[in-house]
């Protein structure tokens, strides 16, 4: 599930292990070069591209995993 896949993205690049669907990227100590490496790990891990204007306007792991949902990706 892509959800699974972002949360445990985030949890290792915010150092954290209590990140729920609507936790707030930003509230949680999320900056530019952290989001840089989310960002990158989307690529890697998930297969997909994600913009970053869309992970500014998605900021909780349950917006963003609905983003990556439609536009039909698939984890690897």
């Amino acid at each position: 599930m892509i959800s699974d896949g972002v949360r445990t993205i985030w949890c290792r690049e915010l150092k954290r292990d209590d990140i729920s669907g609507d936790d707030d990227f930003f509230a949680l100590g999320g900056q530019s070069v952290i989001m840089a490496r989310i960002q990158g790990a989307y690529i890697e891990e998930l297969g997909v591209e994600v913009p970053m204007d869309q992970m500014y306007l998605n900021p909780t792991v349950a917006s963003i995993s609905a983003y990556i949902a439609s536009l039909g990706a698939a984890t690897r």
